[in-house]
């Protein structure tokens, strides 16, 4: 691929586009070095797109899809026709099928799983219906599995007779089960290569295999793989029947992307965003958030009006607002930040909130004094005026325990209101801590104001 060499991938693919050299569009992405492929797609148009993956083989469209952001894949596969889209969602495992699908249109997924198989569309459909972050959206239902009373050989044959199917399974494990489905062991394939052929590998499998719930969060399962090294656990239902396997890898993706996730909201994105979308799209969504965030900013700037007067006078005060807001709102988003990790861990539950009120007030009236110490005495070598930095000082103080007591609490609030606290969080506490440092130190300056014109 000398042209690919030669320029931008997305211009080399664009020309074979414009060519008509579709069959040559597979060894293009063959030949793409590693984590180009959503960066080469994401250059494209939206009919260029559709053209790409019209001119792959469904498993090669599958391996592209596997590569790119879900919010990516899942605009891809909605500008295909649902029986176009349905053969190359075939060729996906089954976890990447069931995350896919739930990031469609509900109307839209049903007219894929429609053009599938009705065993493999209801299987998908299960799968859809558990969180991203539990065993069971997390779980894949690709896996070896075979029944106690099977003998070597007959394990082996049976492997080798679907060694096409068996092919893609990401597996160095199979997994042994009574009459009724549950798992009772675990045997690895060189133990099994390695056994005498007529011995039912019940009787050279590892006994007493450990096992999740399919409905076991993400926490748990982060807490299981940290205290076992283990590449994967079984996944049983409500009946201890095996459903699927959770691999460590995914495992770590999934906490990957929640860290991503929860810096996203907190920063006002919302839902998946990439700059491929529709700018409109992408404006709505942002806007929503906006327009909330500047009626929250005018509530606050509304205190220093009501204050314009002392403000005049005392024109130094000025200076040190945004200082005393600013750090008073870092304070606040440490303890949001610990509120939100304790709660992901289940250290601590919505209930608690006078222990973790408790907690987070003697660090704040220790850093608050610390940091009310540190801005009194800039204020007063400045301006030569004792009575300023007391104001100030007092005033980052008394809004630094504020903000850490309402940073440690506001995420327990409204996970117990069932609002989504990383969304949430920000934004008010920015907001009260802003008017609370405002009032306080206005306030205080109107009190103190003839000591602070020296007269």
């Amino acid at each position: 691929m000398v042209e690919k060499l030669q320029e931008e991938p997305w211009k080399a693919l664009e020309r074979l586009i414009e060519d008509g050299r579709m069959a040559e569009i597979e060894a293009f992405f063959d030949d793409l070095p590693a984590g180009e492929t959503a960066h080469t797609l994401a250059h494209l148009g939206e009919a260029d797109q559709k053209r790409v993956l019209a001119a792959l083989s469904p498993a090669e469209a599958a391996d592209l899809i596997e590569e790119i952001p879900d919010a990516q894949a899942a605009d891809l596969i909605e500008q295909l026709a649902p029986s176009a889209a349905a053969d190359i969602v075939h060729e996906l495992p089954s976890d990447a099928k069931a995350d896919l699908l739930g990031d469609l249109e509900p109307d839209r997924a049903e007219a894929i799983l429609a053009e599938m198989a009705p065993a493999e569309a209801s299987q998908a459909r299960s799968l859809t219906r558990y969180d991203d972050d539990v065993a069971g959206g997390l779980m894949v239902t690709e896996y070896l599995a075979f029944s106690r009373h099977l003998t070597v050989v007959q394990a082996i044959e049976t492997i080798r007779a679907n060694s096409e199917e068996y092919g893609d399974y990401q597996v160095q494990y199979l997994y042994v089960t009574d009459s009724g489905g549950r798992p009772v062991g675990v045997l690895p394939l060189r133990n099994l290569l390695l056994a005498q052929s007529n011995n039912p590998i019940g009787d050279v499998m590892i006994r007493d295999v450990l096992t999740v719930n399919v409905d076991s969060r993400l926490e748990e399962l982060e807490a299981f793989f940290d205290h076992h090294n283990f590449l994967g656990v079984p996944v049983v239902d409500a009946d201890g029947v095996l459903a699927g396997i959770v691999h460590r890898a995914a495992v770590e993706e999934a906490r990957g992307e929640r860290s991503e996730s929860d810096f996203l909201r907190a920063q006002g994105i919302v839902t998946e965003e990439l700059r491929s979308m529709p700018m409109w799209q992408r404006s709505r969504r942002r806007m929503a958030w906006l327009s909330v965030n500047i009626l929250l900013n005018i509530a606050a700037a509304s205190v220093i009006a009501l204050y314009e007067s002392t403000l005049a006078q005392v024109i130094a005060l000025a200076v040190f607002l945004p200082i005393i807001s600013d750090m008073s709102g870092c304070s606040g988003n440490q303890a949001v930040a610990v509120s939100m990790r304790e709660l992901t861990l289940g250290l601590v539950k919505p209930g608690e909130m006078l222990r973790v009120w408790s907690k987070e007030i003697l660090i704040g009236l220790v850093n608050g004094l610390g940091l009310g110490l540190l801005i009194a005495g800039a204020a007063w070598l400045w301006k030569g005026n004792p009575y300023l930095g007391a104001v100030v000082g007092a005033a980052m103080m008394i809004n630094t325990v504020i903000a850490v007591s309402l940073g440690g609490t506001l995420p327990l609030i409204l996970k117990r209101l069932q609002v989504d606290p990383a969304l949430a969080s920000g934004p008010i506490l920015t907001t009260v801590t802003d008017m609370c440092g405002f009032f306080i130190v206005l306030s205080l300056a109107a009190l103190t104001l003839p000591l602070l014109l020296g007269v």
